[in-house]
């Protein structure tokens, strides 16, 4: 599979940086509090603790997202967040790891974890790493980090998206052109990457086929993003 070099889009200026240079222009991105310096007063969100978190394919780095989520957020609602944007198929589990503790949305008992609904300001601190798994099946596997802490304004328990990957460019394994389809079957030995005029030739068949999406999902389960 042939991938171009991971670049990303500033969610506030639309400017397109690397991925090592995201985080750097992000703390410094003049119009990243434009709107709230410019409100009247009363109608500034309350400042609170913000974090700055980066997430990323633990096997598949090519695909990431800056989130800025406020300290009083829960990691279910992270968790929601991650499966609307990146992951949801099928309703599976999914679980967060933070300093070796396991927290699902329902825990089996007390050996099993601690549940979601905790503020991530309670289980997370400046330049953490944790991870994050969905479905304990055909799992998508996430490493997340927390880049910085800051003051803030916010509005509610929101979380925002401020910058990504552009979807990369993954060429058709038959004829080099850009691919539209994957192989759920082929896709797990690194192949099946088609596109719709090879994939008509494709000898696993039609049923087996998913849509190139940007996420670290793609060719798994039923995922269509």
């Amino acid at each position: 599979m042939d991938k171009a070099v991971s670049q990303g889009t500033c969610g506030f200026c639309n400017a397109t940086f690397d991925k090592s240079a995201m985080s750097k222009h992000l703390a410094s991105c003049k119009q990243r509090n434009v709107e709230s310096e410019t409100l009247p007063a009363k109608r500034k969100p309350q400042k609170t603790k913000i974090l700055h978190l980066v997430v990323e394919g633990r096997y598949s780095p090519e695909y990431w997202m800056h989130l800025s989520a406020p300290a009083n957020a829960t990691l279910e609602g992270l968790d929601r967040f991650l499966r609307n944007i990146w992951l949801e198929c099928c309703s599976h589990l999914s679980a967060f790891i933070i300093g070796g503790t396991t927290y699902s949305r329902s825990p089996m008992g007390e050996h099993e974890g601690k549940n979601m609904y905790v503020a991530l300001g309670k289980v997370l601190v400046a330049r953490m790493k944790f991870y994050y798994e969905y479905d304990f099946g055909t799992s998508t596997d996430l490493t997340l980090k927390v880049v910085s802490e800051r003051e803030g304004g916010t509005k509610g328990e929101s979380i925002q998206l401020l910058a990504r990957n552009e979807a990369t460019s993954i060429k058709c394994m038959e004829c080099g052109e850009a691919a539209s389809q994957v192989c759920s079957q082929c896709v797990y030995s690194g192949e099946g990457w088609l596109c719709d005029k090879c994939a008509d030739k494709h000898a696993c068949g039609e049923e087996m086929f998913l849509p190139v999406v940007n996420s670290p999902r793609v060719g798994m389960c039923a995922y269509t993003g």
